[in-house]
């Protein structure tokens, strides 16, 4: 090579250091420091550590195959920029907009940030460390190349630059607007919320609360059938969420969906945590309220046992609290089904990358003697496992272009956040990330008793989503090989909720099953012996619970019974609590 090339290619690659430093110290650091959490600082501070010369090493091989192919890369990309025909060769959406590829300027920077990014990412497959240092250090990296991409900044965002020169300005103007508004919210806004109103357009299946303590309401939803089944339902969704994720428009509510069933349906709305809450714990949140739910229910229906869902953590609760009933004695279940839950806390994918000792006992020393983990920081946590999506999407559109974007139900809930007690959260993190004591024969003391997940012998229908970054497939299968009962699990496409929240009527995604009864060690050995069956698991689901529920009665004309009388209207007053 001559020596004016690699003079070339050398200046192309300090440029490219200097492009990424100077974005670093820019806007996307007071964007990150605006809407960050601890977790997400954390995994900057790492990669910041991991990143000095003395901290880390790299696989000889790998680093010379990867400096060979950036700089055969990058010559490609200078002799096109000499040229003035730089070409993007991407798929990714943020610089979908023909403008990218329009201007020589703007095609040049982002093929020069692609170009970073991918070598920062194979920078982290040729690091030298244990699994987690470099799961942690590519979660970082994630972070990072998310928000240094040039759709991020004004300067270089030549869409909303071309939208300014448009609107004269204005557009400009209101992403100001846009975001004192979002400063003075706490969050950045992925919908129009001023549309929603809980009650009114969201959570809207009639019904009534029939109880209520300090921790929950307890909702029992008018019948939609003449007939109903004799054992009731009842469900417990998340702690760290509002129920009415399962309620959001009657075309796509799974409580609906049930009550149109002939399920008698109950379910559990939290209360949203304030300081008069923050010294409650797990075993409150067992005993005084799925216990007491399951109780409530019980007594309302004359009925022996209740068919229970929980979803999310709201089935780790539930597990946590049949465990507890079977150590004393007692099985008030007839059946259990468990939506994108771990009772298996061996495999949680990306969340992974947080935990330790170090972190969990600076929680335990921050929260495990009272207070409160805010909502918000829940959340944030959670959007920046997917930062391109769920961040930077909304700071381009909502600050740069200044756009206001559209109603969408899913993402009004995703913003109307749930605090959580501190001791709860604290025990949370080391009895089951941390030391995955829910599967270990009784390790876990929750309301004073040894649990033992193989005591729950009630049959349980068990649903994973392929892609679910919060609740990983394998995870979600893992509970089959705890639970003794006759199990039916079942995998859906998409994600977290995009999987559960997946009515029939749209006829969307595919659903997997197996029906030879065998459940192997893992959900890869699993899927191997399933078969895909085109759009919803809901109606194999219902076709099970059916099969749990009874025979069939006259469906009731009032809500509640004896002292269980009506207190207001659903969806109660505890779900609208703001944090």
């Amino acid at each position: 090579m001559k020596d004016n090339d690699i003079n070339a290619q050398n200046t192309l690659f300090e440029s490219a250091r200097q492009f990424q430093q100077t974005l670093t110290e820019g806007w996307s650091k007071a964007m990150t420091s605006m809407f960050s959490t601890e977790m997400g600082n954390a995994g900057i501070r790492l990669m910041e550590r991991a990143t000095k010369a003395q901290s880390i090493s790299f696989d000889p091989e790998k680093l010379q195959i990867l400096q060979q192919q950036y700089f055969a890369d990058a010559g490609e990309l200078w002799a096109q920029s000499l040229q003035g025909a730089v070409k993007l060769q991407t798929t990714d959406k943020r610089f979908a907009d023909p403008s990218w590829q329009a201007s020589p300027l703007a095609a040049f920077t982002v093929a020069t940030y692609l170009l970073n990014a991918k070598t920062l990412c194979g920078l982290v497959d040729a690091v030298d460390t244990d699994a987690k240092t470099r799961a942690r250090i590519q979660f970082a990296v994630e972070q990072i190349n998310a928000a240094l991409a040039p759709s991020n900044f004004m300067a270089l965002n030549v869409h909303a630059q071309q939208k300014a020169l448009a609107t004269q300005g204005a557009s400009v103007a209101q992403g100001i607007t846009n975001l004192l508004h979002d400063i003075g919210q706490g969050h950045i806004s992925m919908t129009d919320e001023s549309v929603f109103e809980v009650g009114k357009n969201v959570a809207t299946t009639e019904g009534a609360v029939v109880f209520e303590n300090d921790l929950f309401q307890l909702l029992e939803y008018k019948a939609l059938t003449d007939t109903v089944f004799d054992r009731p339902f009842l469900i417990v969704p998340p702690c760290i969420n509002k129920f009415y994720i399962l309620d959001l428009q009657p075309e796509n509510s799974l409580i609906r969906y049930a009550v149109s069933q002939g399920h008698r349906t109950f379910v559990l709305s939290w209360r949203n945590p304030d300081a008069s809450l923050a010294h409650k714990t797990w075993d409150d949140y067992v005993e005084d309220a799925v216990i007491k739910a399951i109780s409530v229910t019980q007594t309302i229906c004359g009925a022996p046992t209740v068919n229970t869902l929980g979803f999310c953590v709201g089935g780790t609760l539930l597990g946590c609290a049949l465990a507890v009933q079977a150590a004393r004695g007692n099985k008030p279940a007839a059946s259990a089904t468990f939506l994108t839950s771990m009772l298996d806390f061996a495999d949680t994918g990306v969340l992974d990358v947080f935990i330790d000792e170090d972190f969990v006992q600076y929680r335990e020393q921050e929260l495990s003697k009272g207070g409160l983990l805010k909502g918000q920081d829940l959340a944030n946590t959670f959007s920046i496992l997917r930062p391109n999506d769920l961040v930077w999407n909304y700071v381009a559109g909502n600050y740069l272009k200044g756009e206001t974007p559209p109603p969408f139900d899913l993402l009004y809930w995703n913003s109307d956040s749930t605090n959580l007690p501190g001791p709860l959260y604290a025990w949370y993190l080391r009895a089951t990330y941390l030391e995955n004591q829910l599967t270990q024969p009784s390790k876990a003391i929750v309301c004073g008793q040894p649990i033992d997940l193989g005591r729950l012998d009630m049959p349980v229908y068990i649903y994973g989503s392929r892609e679910d970054h919060i609740v990983p497939i394998g995870g979600a299968y893992a509970s089959t090989q705890y639970l003794p009962g006759h199990k039916r699990f079942v995998m859906g496409a998409s994600g977290h909720i995009a999987g559960v929240i997946n009515p029939p009527a749209k006829n969307k995604r595919s659903h997997w099953l197996r029906e030879d009864g065998i459940f192997p060690a893992t959900h890869a050995q699993w899927v191997s012996g399933a078969t895909e069956h085109p759009g919803s698991w809901w109606t194999d689901w219902s076709h099970w619970l059916a099969l749990q529920a009874g025979d069939k009665k006259a469906a009731p004309k009032h809500y509640g019974k004896g002292k269980f009388k009506v207190i207001e209207a659903a969806p109660g007053r505890y779900v609208k609590v703001k944090s």
